[in-house]
């Protein structure tokens, strides 16, 4: 068990340190709205009192105030054409809610983008976001799974499954992650040519949540790759330590307790029709083995537990 107690622990901190930053951005990304930033074409209002700048000036004729026509009645000349009738505000957009630049003032307006996407996409959107949900589900479960496995290292079998199923859950998470970007992806690109005539964008392009997303769907699928690295490496390292094990203890006994263990690891991993062995049933069968075997009792007893088990048979 020396070598179970020596676990490589920079590629276990590793896994544990990527996996939080993968969580930390995919959560910062659901929550932000700026998966996607440009500019809306919209026409400029008429210039009021309270409204000076960003506008479209009318001049009045000296003798409106005096006469008794109304302002609507009197005809307005703009000499702006092209795109000087037009004013390019700021907009970005995310998962949740689409903001813009409000004409009337600093503050911006916010709307659904729930809403705003066409409706045959909604069914599309609203699967981005449970895979999203689930996403970053599993990356939480696959931390505290990893943590657990630094914490407890009393029993080396169960801190293995919790490194597969730690393994496991962030392969799941990193593909549901982006199967959900890609959603995303999809329906924005839908609303822009398909959404509402006054929030359809002039220009556009992916602003600094969206990068975040992929670079947290990178960091899930590279603590993956060292969480699977770490298990394969710790159980063929396990293996062959207790195999070298074995060979130097066999040497002093006696030769009908060689050909027992010889046989039974023999018929472990000689080919079979039966299904294959999992790990754990590995480290269990080096368990009992060095319990039944290599404890020091005496020498009647021990052939008593080895005539049990392998009768009459000869090497």
């Amino acid at each position: 068990m020396e070598l179970l107690k020596g676990l490589p622990w920079r590629r276990a901190f590793l896994a544990v340190i990527l996996n939080l930053l993968a969580l930390s951005l995919s959560t910062t990304a659901l929550l932000g709205s700026y998966w996607c930033t440009g500019t809306q074409k919209v026409p400029k209002p008429l210039c009021g009192k309270s409204k000076a700048t960003k506008c479209i000036g009318v001049p009045m004729p000296p003798d409106a105030g005096a006469s008794n026509v109304s302002s609507q009645d009197v005809v307005h000349y703009s000499w702006e054409t092209g795109d000087d009738r037009f004013d390019f505000r700021y907009f970005h957009t995310g998962m949740w809610l689409s903001c813009e630049e409000s004409m009337e003032g600093p503050e911006e307006k916010c709307r659904s983008f729930i809403e705003l996407s066409p409706p045959a996409e909604r069914g599309i959107l609203w699967l981005s976001l449970g895979s999203e949900m689930l996403y970053i589900s599993l990356l939480l479960i696959s931390f505290i799974l990893l943590m657990v496995e630094m914490l407890h290292t009393g029993n080396p079998v169960c801190g293995l499954k919790l490194n597969a199923f730690a393994a496991v859950s962030s392969v799941l998470s990193g593909l549901l992650g982006m199967v959900a970007h890609m959603m995303y992806t999809q329906v924005f690109q839908a609303t822009v040519n398909l959404g509402p005539e006054d929030w359809r964008p002039h220009s556009w392009d992916y602003g600094w949540a969206f990068y975040m997303a992929w670079a947290s769907f990178t960091c899930c699928m590279a603590s993956a790759v060292t969480t699977l690295n770490t298990y394969t490496k710790t159980v063929l390292e396990f293996k062959r330590n207790h195999i070298k094990g074995y060979d130097r203890s066999f040497k002093d006994q006696p030769q009908h307790h060689q050909c027992f263990i010889q046989r039974q690891i023999s018929s472990y991993y000689g080919p079979q029709d039966k299904p294959l062995h999992s790990v754990s049933e590995g480290v269990d069968f080096y368990s009992d083995l060095q319990q039944r075997v290599l404890q020091r009792e005496p020498e009647l007893d021990l052939d008593e537990v080895l005539g049990q088990t392998i009768g009459e048979d000869r090497c």
